[in-house]
């Protein structure tokens, strides 16, 4: 029984540093990832705001709200 609990605990170590590892690489990534997304995203220029509709550049409507000079 010793020796199966001592072959045990040897596995766990290994497996539990291999974890750490395997997390702190997708933890090194992600920071990587995280700035260069930021880095892309900074480049990017905001949109100006819409007008409504009815004043892009045509002024108000002749006919008066309601009405419509379509057919």
């Amino acid at each position: 029984m010793t020796v199966l609990a001592a072959s045990s605990a040897a596995g766990n170590v290994v497996s539990g540093v291999l974890a750490f590892l395997v997390v702190a690489a997708m933890g090194i990534a992600l920071f990587f990832l995280l700035r260069s997304m930021n880095k892309q995203l900074r480049k990017v220029t905001p949109v100006p705001p819409r007008r409504p509709r009815e004043n892009r550049g045509q002024g108000p409507d002749p006919a008066g709200p309601g009405h419509s000079s379509r057919p």
